[in-house]
């Protein structure tokens, strides 16, 4: 193996991953191979980031010290059938590749069928990774070691936080922070829409409610303040916030976000049974 990083599917999210770990130095260009279908992907990558790029996944599973899946899941299966070659003979010889999986809904129980002879590893990030801010969240499979979970845990830790959980708690991590992201900009989009309501102009509307909501995260994020302490402070006896809050709590917005995270968690475990 000559390649210490190798990532099959070049798109959002394997792209952000990428990006990040080459400006912090974590590898180097040269040291990073990227395969992907589409010649115009391959070659932003390549010009862009000064990486190796191939069109043949065979080829980075075969040379990759840790072997990043970024591909969608529907195609799970097309791409494993072509590499079994690679990871029934070669791997066999040299078991120190590390198999690291991003695919939702594909459980540790078919990543190390299709990958019997190396350690796997399987990971949930979030939309906001791609920024550099995202969640993600890792279990080990069986044959995984220590060492495997400090190089998944660095990978992931370069585009934001990471915790380790068992399994059977990915799909409640896919209802919060995988869902989540999506549920968070609907409540942006209505917040601006509530700013227009009381007449401020739509772009004046937008600024305010991203900022409040960055700025909200933040404080709870560096201060460690229960949210609901924050809401305290912020709540004046009579005022603005506390008949705010009353009408949300009228019409159900509390109980509405705790199972919109139940029912994508209920939905994920639908889509991992197949």
């Amino acid at each position: 193996m000559t390649v210490r990083l190798g990532v099959i599917g070049g798109g959002m999210m394997g792209e952000a991953l990428l990006s990040r770990l080459i400006a912090q130095q974590i590898y180097a260009p040269a040291e990073i191979m990227v395969s992907d279908p589409t010649a115009q992907r391959r070659d932003l990558l390549a010009q862009q980031y000064g990486v190796s790029v191939v069109s043949e996944n065979q080829t980075v599973a075969a040379e990759s010290e840790v072997l990043l899946l970024a591909i969608k899941p529907q195609v799970f299966d097309a791409v494993v059938s072509v590499l079994r070659y690679e990871t029934s003979q070669d791997v066999k010889n040299d078991p120190k590749q590390v198999v690291i999986s991003i695919l939702a809904g594909v459980p540790l129980q078919r990543l190390e069928a299709a990958f019997p002879h190396q350690p796997v590893v399987r990971a949930m990030p979030n939309t906001p990774a791609t920024v550099g801010v995202g969640m993600t969240a890792i279990t080990l499979g069986q044959s995984a070691r220590s060492e495997h979970l400090q190089i998944a845990q660095q990978i992931f830790q370069a585009v934001g936080e990471v915790v380790e959980v068992p399994e059977s708690l990915m799909d409640a991590v896919t209802g919060l922070s995988g869902s989540g992201p999506g549920f968070i900009a609907v409540m942006i989009e209505a917040l601006i829409d509530g700013g227009v309501a009381a007449g401020l102009p739509r772009s004046i509307a937008t600024t305010l409610a991203l900022q409040t909501v960055r700025g909200t995260a933040e404080l709870l994020h560096s201060t460690g303040l229960h949210p609901a302490e924050l809401k305290d402070r912020v709540t004046s006896p009579g005022g603005t916030t506390i008949a705010g809050i009353a009408h949300l709590e009228k019409s159900g917005f509390r109980s509405a976000l705790i199972e919109a995270v139940r029912t994508a968690y209920l939905r994920s475990q639908e889509l991992g049974q197949g």
